[in-house]
């Protein structure tokens, strides 16, 4: 007998088998075992053991390789009958027979006479009595009956049942790379075969034949490649089903596991798939799995994704920026820290629509949800992909956008604020996380949360209270009564003008800035503005569109607009204008608002530092004030003023070794901005292309980037003098107060205007210890500076500001450490006298007179210094020297 070989591809029964070429898997034949025949499956019920029958004989000889040799074929049919030899030896239908699951045929041998298969025929008939004679198989004397349903019946109340369950299932049937006939074995006497989709992914489709009209559809590229690698893992092989749910067609759609793991996952894996979001809530965090499967082919360009292209965001994939406008609750406007403003779309999110009558009227609450969360603050933007420009679309970029470590995006889904959109198969333009996203939406409506609810607040109606000056009497009252009243800025006029919305009030108002005047800026692009306009209303617009701040209101104009201060953060706005030199000072107006002195106090700032408006000024300009003489506190006389209290947290970054004065920062936005500034700084000189020379030999006052010895590192400094013959410059470290001689090859231009003077203000400030007089002797000098350096470095202290110098602008200070100060006697000042590094000045300034009873404690420190002969009165009392 001639032998041929082939594979196994699947059992039709007990009896007979589909062999498919090795060669080639699409050419196969039916060859039925010979002399034998086995109970059958039908549609209309399965005779008794057909499915056991089936199964031994499956379990034997699906997806092996077989060799078989056909021993006759029926006359006028093609049906061929033979032997099969599985690899261990053994043969079949010898091996069914012997366990019962296969019968001879009442007609075996009447028609052959070959004597090899009249031999086989003996053999077979005594395996047949004996298993016949021991009850096995189907020669068993019950059992063997199986209720078949072909479908789920009533889709929902079997998804009730069977959600979540894991169910063992036999793969019948493999139509696509992503549907199979599974026969789901719920227990050993009940079976169900179900149309099944493989859940998350969707594979090309195979020929059909569409019933409508007949028509052949051909396969889609891959598709009967995608059918082929199933069947050859799956086909009627046992299979693990986890039930998730239900197609809109209400098929039925699971995970189907064979022992290596997810069907989808190597399909994916191998580029015979997609995935699909409609599953992604099914799967959950399976999901996951797929997508990295899915990558995986995409990086090797495998199957489907032979030509895809890796996407190119055209820039850094994230960034660092600041919320300066909400726009919907999907949309917002940011400024990075070079200044550029960009629009920005939250990924794979969409706000409420205002063409979705559901959704429309959840509009504002859920802007106003996002705009408390992330207005005015640093975020983290994860570019995810762009839009070019359209006919009929702006260009935009979508990215994910984090506030510490809070997704926005997830955040406004969870809470029912944003839906999430379903992007087209091709659309890689997607959050990263988009299966949490359809998650979180899922939750949230099951939740009814947000638009989810159908419950829409009941939106806020702002009654104008500047509408009309009677308006603006009628609210004045009430608004004066009230301190610092909780409101949003909803509109920026110019740099002091507001419309204001006050949400316990239910008002909105005009709003202007009292005690200053600001330059007005164009209203439109025909019309100019007063000089630095622009700019203070760009400051206006950056430091306080939709930002939450405080107001007090102290009277109303002609027109019905309220005059008062505005704080955000704290911080006075009208000085934070005025100190940038954006606006000036209304004398008459700030007297009566009570701010004056604040108000003058920062101008004066702004004209030393020659800020905008006073680029030009001229001290000359202003008239000299003399400071009246004050009588001597410590003789018991009035004090000539009153102490003030003006505290600072400070930082001392540098001691003049020669007088001991100290350059000190301020902490608060400066030394924020400083940090912020000197990373884009560093970043700068970095560049080799950015190694410009200055133009020509500095000159005395300019301001300049120098290279300081110590770290290498580049910072801003101002030139202090010159030595031509050396070709250096004396300079002093504008932020920092320490100053070094640096060879004019080390300076760079300081010509950028982020990095500019005006652009943020030298950030060192000149200080000297109040109520102090350091010894002349060098030695002990150096004693009191060593022992201010150890006692203040690396530490913030708090500074009382006692005294500043109108015409220099030095700062006189008493220092505390808030660790160990208790009192206001209990000093780093009085320390230093109390060691013996320093005495109370002998000749005292009108100012420092006012503050007697610090004197006094200060002079009883010094005597007991001296008497204990520390520090400089090592060798007796000096002060009569």
């Amino acid at each position: 007998m001639k032998l041929q070989q082939a594979k196994v591809k699947s059992v039709m029964s007990g009896d007979t088998i589909i062999l498919s070429s090795i060669e080639n898997p699409d050419r196969e034949r039916t060859l039925s075992l010979a002399f034998c025949t086995s109970p059958h499956l039908k549609k209309g019920g399965d005779e008794q053991w057909a499915f056991e029958s089936r199964d031994a004989l499956r379990k034997l000889v699906v997806g092996k390789n077989v060799q078989f040799s056909v021993l006759y074929q029926i006359p006028n049919t093609k049906r061929e009958y033979g032997i099969v030899y599985l690899s261990d030896g053994r043969q079949l239908p010898q091996e069914v027979i012997k366990e019962g699951w296969t019968k001879l045929r009442d007609d075996a041998g009447r028609k052959d006479d070959v004597p090899e298969a009249l031999e086989l025929l003996d053999s077979l008939r005594s395996d047949e009595k004996t298993a016949r004679s021991e009850g096995k198989g189907i020669w068993a004397s019950k059992g063997g009956y199986i209720a078949v349903e072909h479908d789920m019946g009533d889709a929902d109340t079997f998804l009730e049942t069977y959600k979540g369950q894991t169910v063992d299932g036999l793969v019948e049937r493999v139509l696509s790379g992503d549907r199979m006939l599974l026969r789901l074995l719920i227990s050993p006497t009940k079976h169900i075969q179900v149309m099944t989709l493989v859940a998350g992914i969707r594979a090309p489709a195979t020929e059909r034949v569409n019933p409508s009209n007949q028509q052949v559809q051909p396969a889609e590229p891959l598709g009967d490649d995608a059918r082929r690698f199933v069947e050859t893992r799956l086909l009627q092989r046992n299979v693990k089903v986890d039930i998730l749910g239900l197609s809109p067609q209400k098929q039925l759609v699971a995970s189907v596991k064979h022992t290596r793991g997810s069907i989808a996952q190597f399909l994916l894996q191998e580029g015979l798939a997609r995935c699909t979001d409609f599953h992604s809530t099914l799967l959950g965090k399976d999901m996951a799995d797929l997508r990295a499967a899915e990558q995986t082919a995409q990086k090797a360009k495998l199957g489907l994704h032979k030509d895809h292209v890796v996407k190119n965001a055209g820039g850094p994939n994230t960034m660092e920026a600041q919320v300066i406008k909400i726009f919907s609750a999907d949309v917002i406007f940011v400024k990075n820290r070079a200044g550029i403003e960009k629009r920005i779309n939250l990924s794979s999110v969409r706000g409420p629509r205002l063409n979705e009558v559901s959704e429309a009227p959840f509009r504002e609450e859920a802007k106003e949800f996002l705009r408390k969360r992330v207005i005015g603050k640093q975020v983290r933007l994860s570019i995810d992909g762009s839009r070019p420009a359209n006919a009929e679309y702006d260009a935009k970029e979508v990215a994910t956008v984090t506030v510490g470590d809070k997704n926005m995006g997830l955040i406004l889904v969870q809470e029912g604020w944003c839906s999430v959109i379903r992007h087209k198969r091709e659309d890689t333009d997607r959050a990263p996380n988009y299966d949490e996203l359809l998650l979180a939406q899922e939750a949230a409506e099951k939740g009814q949360k947000g638009m989810w609810s159908g419950k829409p607040a009941k939106a806020k109606q702002y009654a104008d209270a500047s509408e009309s000056l009677q308006k603006a009497k009628m609210q004045i009252a009430g608004l004066q009564r009230q301190k610092k009243i909780p409101a949003i800025v909803d509109f920026v006029k110019g740099g002091g003008r507001f419309v204001i919305l006050v949400p316990r009030e239910n008002i909105k108002l005009t709003f202007v800035l009292g005690g200053i005047r600001a330059p007005k800026s164009a209203r439109n692009p025909t019309e100019k503005g007063e000089a630095f306009g622009k700019e203070a209303h760009e400051l206006a617009n950056a430091r306080l569109n939709q930002r939450d701040v405080e107001i007090n209101v102290q009277d109303h104009d002609k027109t019905g607009g309220f005059i008062g201060e505005l704080y955000i953060g704290g911080q006075s706005f009208a000085k934070i204008l005025v100190e940038e030199g954006l606006a000036t000072v209304h004398e008459y107006s700030a007297e009566k608002s009570g701010n004056a002195t604040e108000l003058f106090a920062a101008e004066k700032r702004a004209k030393d530092a020659r800020k905008n408006i006073w680029a030009d000024w001229d001290p000359s300009f202003d008239a000299e004030s003399n400071e009246p003489e004050a009588t001597d506190g410590l003789n018991g006389d009035t004090p000539a003023a009153k102490r003030e209290n003006n505290y600072k947290d400070i930082v001392v970054t540098e001691i003049d070794p020669n007088n001991g004065k100290l350059s000190l920062q301020i902490i608060g936005t400066g030394t924020a901005a400083l940090a912020t500034m000197m990373n884009t700084f560093k970043s700068f000189h970095l560049n080799p292309s950015n190694n410009i020379s200055l133009p020509g030999p500095p000159k005395t006052g300019e301001y300049v980037a120098a290279k300081f010895s110590a770290d290498g590192q580049w910072y801003r400094a101002r030139i202090r003098g010159n030595d031509r013959a050396a070709k250096e410059s004396d300079i002093v470290f504008i932020d920092y107060g320490n100053s070094e001689k640096v060879p004019w090859s080390k300076l760079r231009p300081l010509s950028q205007a982020e990095f500019s003077p005006q652009k943020l203000k030298p950030q060192a400030v000149n200080a000297v210890l109040s109520f102090l007089q350091f010894p002349p002797s060098k030695d002990y000098l150096n004693d009191a500076i060593h022992f201010i350096s150890d006692i203040t470095a690396e530490k913030q202290l708090v500074a009382n500001i006692d005294y500043t110098d109108p015409k220099e602008g030095t700062l006189y200070v008493t220092l505390m450490d808030p660790k160990l100060s208790t009192t206001t006697y209990d000093t780093i000042n009085a320390e230093i006298i109390s060691e013996g590094h320093a005495m109370v000045p002998t000749k005292l300034k009108p100012w420092e007179r006012a503050y007697s009873d610090i004197l006094d404690d200060l002079k009883k420190k010094e005597n007991a210094a001296s008497d204990a002969h520390l520090g400089m009165w090592e060798y007796g009392d000096l002060r009569d020297d």
